[in-house]
């Protein structure tokens, strides 16, 4: 094989895939490129960025409950009274010379402003750095889809690149079988090949052409799957650029490859910070049982005409003391500890999962690299085969079954080596993305 530009170039695939309709936009994408289209156009990715946001709003919600509140409100009102409704009887009023206990119409108006500010409530304190802790949660969760996005879109673009390099795959079978045919057809009119090795090259070819329209629709299906991950106009004609490619691979222990994971994996650093905001949440529940303390004030001006009118004010601590409340806040603080221990339960298994997806990535890595090397011999022999069969079938040392034979042999080999090619990118992704290391890959 040989290097071209970091990736392997396969001399045994010539041509190129379908050409797309003419006035299709072309759109050619790098590996790189479209990992960096994902993460910008990716609906997830996008999704994920938006609750950010809402937690960020629902922190300064929280926080907006320790500052100052202040409301302000204007009024102007004719208003009537009964006076016997507060309690004077008629006597009284007769005494106070009032006919009646309603009272005339007179005019009220009143400007006022309103303060209340809690000076302490743990409660609120404690809900408030759950808030943000939410906020926390959100950036790492938004971080774990983003290179669960990456992740996807170069295991989707190998796909892709694996159905392009067979359906050259197939071209390549195709011209073989294109001139072995050519072969038996001169063989025969020279009179030392039969109509059937002239009919069997025929199914041969037949039989290719089929497996090449196979691997066409399975190379624009999944090109199709690729641009629903980029987010991208599915009307575009995605070419990509970088072919499968294998690579020197350091190798690595599990127990060096796990603590890397454990250092870099954001759903590790998600579940832990998962954990501190339900224990803060069950601390604001609790702290519900806390005494708190605010201040309440207002100031304005009130009078029979506006011009009339006198300021007036009120200023006092409300001490606020929780005693009963029908066993309401018991049942809140049951189900937050409820929540630190589910969050507890989840942490062993996220762990778990991370240890899991290490050590298969390594021994997938491992595996499909030894894949490589054999799928390379096993087509260099394959091609050898095939130049003796043609060789002896061309000499009249044999029928042309030695042929179909090596014809089948190389298009194994074929198979076999895309299919190495891309175990072993797709274990390198999937070994990136299990050690938490996946932006340094592409």
């Amino acid at each position: 094989m040989q290097a071209c530009s970091g990736f392997i170039v396969m001399p045994w695939l010539p041509g190129s895939a379908a050409e797309p309709p003419a006035g299709t936009p072309e759109l050619r994408l790098s590996l790189h490129e479209a990992i960096q289209a994902a993460i910008d156009n990716n609906a997830n990715v996008r999704l994920l960025k938006e609750r950010i946001v809402a937690a960020q709003s629902a922190a300064s919600t929280s926080l907006g409950a320790l500052l100052p509140n202040v409301s302000g409100f204007m009024s102007g009102s004719n208003q009537t009274v009964n006076l016997a409704a507060f309690g004077l009887p008629p006597d009284r009023l007769s005494g106070l010379g009032l006919q009646r206990p309603v009272t005339e119409p007179f005019d009220v108006y009143n400007a006022r402003a309103n303060l209340v500010q809690n000076i302490f409530s743990l409660s609120l304190i404690q809900r408030w750095r759950a808030a943000r802790t939410g906020v926390d949660v959100a950036g790492l969760e938004a971080e774990v889809t983003k290179r669960d996005v990456m992740a996807t879109a170069g295991l989707l673009y190998m796909e892709a690149s694996r159905a392009e390099a067979a359906v050259k795959a197939r071209q390549a079978d195709l011209e073989l079988s294109q001139q072995l045919l050519k072969l038996a057809q001169d063989r025969k009119q020279a009179g030392v090949a039969t109509g059937l090795d002239v009919t069997r090259e025929e199914v041969q070819v037949e039989n290719t052409r089929q497996r090449l329209l196979v691997a066409q629709n399975d190379h624009e299906s999944a090109k199709l799957n690729l641009i629903r991950t980029l987010g991208i106009d599915f009307n575009v004609s995605v070419i990509l650029t970088d072919e499968l490619s294998s690579a020197k691979v350091e190798f690595q222990t599990p127990d060096t490859a796990l603590a890397v994971a454990r250092e870099n994996r954001a759903e590790l650093k998600a579940q832990i910070t998962r954990q501190k905001l339900a224990s803060l949440s069950l601390s604001s529940v609790t702290s519900e049982r806390i005494p708190s303390l605010s201040l309440n004030g207002d100031y304005g001006w009130i009078g029979l005409k506006p011009d009339e009118a006198l300021a007036t004010r009120s200023v006092g601590l409300m001490l606020s003391v929780p005693i009963f409340d029908g066993g309401q806040r018991e049942g809140r603080i049951s189900e937050s500890r409820s929540r630190v221990r589910q969050e507890l339960i989840r942490m062993k298994d996220v762990s778990d999962q991370v240890t899991l997806e290490v050590r298969n990535a390594l021994l997938t890595l491992d595996s499909s690299t030894q894949q490589v090397t054999v799928a390379e011999k096993g087509l260099e022999l394959a091609l050898k085969e095939l130049t003796f069969a043609r060789d002896r079938f061309a000499a009249g040392l044999a029928t042309n079954i030695e042929v179909t034979n090596a014809q089948t042999s190389v298009a194994r080999a074929r198979d076999n080596i895309i299919e190495a090619l891309f175990r072993f990118n797709a274990s390198r992704i999937n070994l990136a993305r299990a050690k938490g290391e996946i932006e340094q890959l592409f």
